[in-house]
């Protein structure tokens, strides 16, 4: 009987899992999870403290017993440190520390990433103890949540302002907690472009949080007064002091086991795989952040998302079993909901197309999220870019408040820009209408056809 060792709890791992036992019943699967908690939902963190998601095993995509019920086979609190290649074996650590071999004929490893630093100095040596945290796991999870309960903090710096960091502002902000956000670059929301990103900074301060950009922190220190943070900014140094520290400026591959195994490295350091998830290393196969991603517009790249990773699991656990699914690609579809704005893009960006070898323009626009006549309607903000030369979409960012379905309409050009549809056919879309909720012309297609008007009027394109 074939036996699949998959490494890694959450979606790479799980979904690799949940693919073998879906296609062949009977072939055995076992999943060695590093902590307690398998399939939890990471992205989910930020609802729990913000108070929408209670209680925290609510963040269980599935529980131990459903998983168990598919019929894998779960190894908790035990920790892969070593895969013998040729033997075809895995080492493991319990809880206990006594190791053991696990023998498998198909490995996948789905070991994610880990929280990156930034090279700020003391965010390696502080600790929850110390009042500085990261959340990246259901441990840091625990951890800050027995803090912000038997501390009560009154102060909060946040060091990022990506997705998780917004999010997390706003659940600090719900709990009373006065938020200071620090941001490297000059606007929140890095990746969106800024005039669409400080849409979200206005709603950030209109809430009362203290937004601070062009500030780039280089430690961070536990003094008697409390935490301080010492940053530049513009040039100058500031210091800012709190109760609390939360860092959240990104994630790097985690790749040791597999590096040490003799995997190639690649965008990011993480590991190099084909669009069939193998590693190069026979019988090893690798997905989710950890690894890089073929994206369709850009070709390899390292862009870790949960997205992702549930798709490059769900093929590697088929190839495990002799398959030979592909991993489509990416267009690095974003979505972020920041108090009652949502933001939200797809594809590149000017200057990402622009590096990428393309022609790119961009326009923006605002486009109402149904007939004015009916009421409550709001405006979306878009920003559209396309090749000048081929008229090829090439990405889409959207602001809008809550309730305008700017998620779901950037999903429109998810999948006009995984098609490969030029600005201009956006407008051939058979869109669906009703006064209450859109309009004969959706804002998807006011705002490629706000692009075509400017480009093909100055004849970039023929």
């Amino acid at each position: 009987m074939t036996h699949i060792v998959a490494i890694g709890g959450s979606d790479a791992g799980i979904s690799a899992a949940l693919r073998a036992r879906e296609l062949d019943p009977t072939v055995e699967v076992t999943v060695v999870v590093a902590d307690a908690y398998p399939n939890y939902s990471i992205c989910g963190i930020p609802y729990f403290f913000s108070g929408d998601v209670k209680p925290w095993q609510s963040l269980a995509h599935r529980t131990h017993a459903d998983l168990e019920a598919t019929g894998m086979r779960l190894r908790l609190d035990t920790l892969a440190t070593h895969i013998d290649v040729a033997g075809q074996q895995l080492t493991v650590r319990d809880s206990s520390g006594a190791e053991s071999q696990i023998a498998y004929d198909e490995l996948v490893v789905g070991t994610g990433a880990l929280p990156a630093y930034a090279g700020i100095a003391g965010l390696e040596q502080l600790t929850p103890e110390d009042g500085v945290h990261v959340i990246h796991s259901m441990g840091d999870t625990f951890a800050l949540e027995r803090h912000l309960t038997e501390r009560d903090p009154k102060s909060a710096i946040i060091i990022g302002a990506g997705y998780v960091g917004l999010e997390m502002a706003e659940g600090f902000t719900g709990r009373g907690i006065q938020v200071t956000q620090l941001q490297r670059g000059p606007e929140v929301l890095s990746t969106l472009d800024p005039e669409l990103a400080s849409i979200v900074h206005t709603e950030l301060v209109e809430h009362g949080v203290t937004v601070h950009t062009n500030t780039t922190v280089r430690a961070v220190e536990k003094t008697t007064a409390g935490l301080v943070v010492h940053a530049e900014h513009d040039g100058q140094l500031v210091t800012h002091t709190a109760d609390l520290v939360l860092a959240v400026v990104g994630v790097r591959p985690n790749t040791s086991l597999l590096e040490q195994a003799g995997a190639t490295l690649g965008a990011g350091r993480a590991v190099v795989v084909d669009e069939q998830m193998r590693t190069g290393l026979p019988h090893v196969f690798a997905a989710g952040d950890g690894v890089t991603t073929h994206h369709r517009l850009l070709g390899l790249t390292y862009l870790p998302l949960g997205t992702t990773a549930h798709k490059q699991g769900r093929v590697a656990g088929e190839n495990a079993l002799g398959g030979t699914a592909r991993f489509a690609g990416s267009v690095g579809t974003q979505v972020v909901k920041v108090f009652d704005v949502v933001a939200a893009r797809s594809g590149l960006r000017e200057h990402e197309a622009l590096a990428a070898g393309y022609s790119p323009a961009t326009t923006q626009t605002a486009a109402d999220d149904h007939k004015r006549y009916y009421p409550g309607a709001q405006p979306i903000s878009i920003r559209i870019t396309g090749d000048t030369e081929s008229g090829l979409l090439l990405g889409a960012q959207l602001v809008g408040r809550l309730g305008t379905e700017t998620a779901k309409r950037v999903d429109t050009y998810a999948t006009a820009l995984f098609a490969g549809l030029t600005v201009e056919q956006i407008s051939d879309l058979d869109l669906s209408y009703t006064p209450p909720l859109g309009s004969p012309w959706d804002a998807v297609q006011v705002a490629t056809q706000a692009w075509s008007r400017t480009h093909t009027a100055a004849g970039v394109f023929a």
